[in-house]
């Protein structure tokens, strides 16, 4: 996803840009922005006011991506700008971490005080303000106008994507004031729009790529690397459906470019990582190569046996793998090619060092065949990574998993030194399906406390932003006599992170500490209840209390309440004060 924001060119805007720039970017000063207070005004009425400027080469600009709370207004109640009014004055202050997710923060990526200050003097780019006489997309609206000014701005989006030096997705929780539905950041992952903004960002040939996830005024972390290549473009929700095909198609360029810039430019390892996830990523079929033709078009040597012997980060076993080509992959280890190699140098890819081939292969959802192949070739089904998580902990469906058990993975045993069960993690990022297939191979749902001290019902509630279907799984953990009530207890090593976390919380202050820290310090005797208020997810919040969950404060005194009020979730107020009536 890119390189930390600490680096002297990480706010150097695309330097080869693809998208065609059809109207002028217009910004807004992030000084002048703060200023401002209510619903956000205009085009016509800033450009009015001298708070508009047009772009021009040398200005450092924030491009916002959001969703819509009205077909009219963007931000009807101004609510959504607040948030990231209160963001940017964190950010500039100092006093809002930004750091990886939970699952990155080994990466070390920060928000360096050159780039805070560069962000409090930079230019803002937000949709309503830039775009003259913007409306919400409606079918048959519009749909042969494509002179205006506002239908080209429209169109340029994606060149505005290319030429900002940092991109913010704004998804605090909040009510369209028309449908009702909740927007927040599952919502925003799944609009096709705005998977074609975090496409052009992340495919662009900027020297970092990274996303600013901004959950609510005192939450926000860089976005975990999988998450984009798990939001395919072309497969969102459009309000017309005549975008998708649009939208492809801006994704297939995007990625074309960055596959071209690559080739000429390097690094040889990221350009055969994209050329095999190619088709998967833009839902097309695989080529059928011949072991030659493969060895040709991933750029390795023309004779197996030298091919074999590559050990870049980008392997012929690899290549094969995220391509998805099991008879290629089969003729390559049956020519003694490594089937437990172990993976390095894609960690920004959201592939991990130290994690295996099989789980990249259940990571970037291979078919059962390629496990299949992996395996019956000696893949190791047990191998951990370096917090004890198998390939079963990583499996994304019921036919992977269906592969794994024949093999006789472990489906039961907690691994060291985390403490995590296998379907611990695989609540995190497989299926319902997948979930309940293991149930009903008898794992547990409840646990036994070692290492971070927590089960699945835990697991899923405190990573329910990275699972569209989160509330589905904890209903079938519940369903199993998933124990709504149980108490985090972490123990060892672990248990001495939450208390200094807890050290640094009493001297800083909860809202003045990173999202990391402030978990490991609410860990300790921590609910459900307590996990889903703590990210703010009402719809877990609400089955929970529906299957008897009990209103209990963790060993530092913080209710469910008390926990969504330090994160900004204000929304859940309202809901929790009720479960005590």
């Amino acid at each position: 996803m890119g390189s930390s924001l600490c680096a002297t060119d990480a706010g150097a805007a695309n330097a080869e840009p693809v998208h065609e720039l059809l109207f002028p970017m217009y910004v807004v000063k992030v000084s002048d922005f703060c200023q401002m207070d209510g619903p956000p005004e205009p085009h016509h009425l800033l450009k009015s006011q001298g708070l508009l400027h047009e772009w021009r080469p040398g200005m450092f600009v924030i491009f916002v991506s959001h969703q819509w709370l009205s077909s009219a207004h963007p931000d009807p109640h101004g609510r959504q700008t607040a948030v990231l009014r209160s963001t940017l004055a964190g950010v500039m202050s100092g006093s809002l971490y930004v750091e990886p997710d939970a699952v990155s923060i080994p990466s070390g990526k920060a928000l360096s005080p050159t780039m805070r200050q560069q962000i409090g003097d930079g230019y803002l780019f937000l949709d309503w303000y830039a775009i003259p006489q913007i409306t919400a997309r409606e079918e048959g609206v519009n749909e042969d106008v494509t002179r205006t000014d506002a239908a080209l701005a429209v169109q340029s989006i994606p060149a505005y994507v290319e030429l900002a030096n940092v991109f913010i997705a704004l998804v605090p929780a909040l009510l369209h004031t028309e449908t009702g539905m909740r927007c927040n950041y599952v919502s925003w992952q799944s609009r096709g729009w705005c998977r074609a903004e975090w496409w052009c960002h992340l495919l662009s040939n900027k020297p970092d790529t990274s996303v600013i996830v901004v959950y609510s005024c005192r939450e926000a972390e860089f976005m975990f690397p999988l998450s984009w290549q798990e939001n395919k473009v072309s497969e969102g929700e459009f309000t017309v459906e005549a975008d998708r095909r649009v939208v492809a198609k801006l994704g297939e360029r995007a990625l074309e470019s960055k596959i071209s810039f690559l080739s000429t430019a390097g690094p040889l390892s990221r350009y055969r990582y994209y050329l095999a996830q190619r088709p998967q990523l833009l839902c097309q079929r695989s080529e059928d190569f011949s072991l030659t033709e493969f060895l040709s078009h991933f750029r390795f040597p023309d004779r197996l046996e030298e091919a074999i012997q590559d050990t870049s980060s980008m392997s012929p076993v690899l290549c094969a793998v995220f391509a998805g080509d099991a008879k290629i992959l089969r003729a390559l280890l049956e020519n003694r090619a490594d089937a437990n190699q172990k993976l390095y140098g894609l960690s920004d890819l959201g592939f991990y060092d130290g994690q295996t081939v099989l789980m990249a292969a259940t990571k970037s959802r291979q078919t059962p065949k390629v496990l299949s192949t992996l395996i019956d070739l000696r893949a190791d089904v047990n191998a951990a990574t370096r917090i004890g998580l198998t390939a079963v902990a990583l499996v994304r469906d019921p036919g992977q998993l269906r592969v794994l058990m024949e093999a006789r993975a472990d489906i039961h045993t907690p691994g060291r030194p985390f403490g995590l069960s296998p379907i611990a993690g695989a609540a995190v990022w497989a299926c319902p399906e997948t979930i309940a297939a293991m149930l009903a191979a008898r794992c547990d749902p409840n646990f036994t406390p070692q290492g971070v001290g927590y089960g699945p019902l835990h697991a899923v509630c405190l990573q329910a932003r990275n699972s569209r279907r989160a509330t589905e799984i904890a209903r079938i953990l519940l369903a199993s006599r998933a124990d709504v009530n149980s108490t985090a207890a972490p123990v060892g090593v672990f248990k001495l992170v939450c208390w200094l976390s807890q050290a640094r919380v009493a001297m800083r202050g909860f809202g003045h500490c990173s999202i990391v820290v402030r978990t490991a310090a609410a860990l300790p005797g921590l609910t459900p209840l307590g996990a889903a208020a703590l990210i703010g997810d009402e719809g877990l919040a609400r089955l929970l209390w529906e299957n008897d969950a009990e209103v209990l404060a963790n060993q530092r005194g913080d209710l469910p309440e008390d926990l969504a009020i330090a994160n900004g979730h204000d929304h859940l107020l309202p809901l929790l004060a009720s479960f005590g009536v």
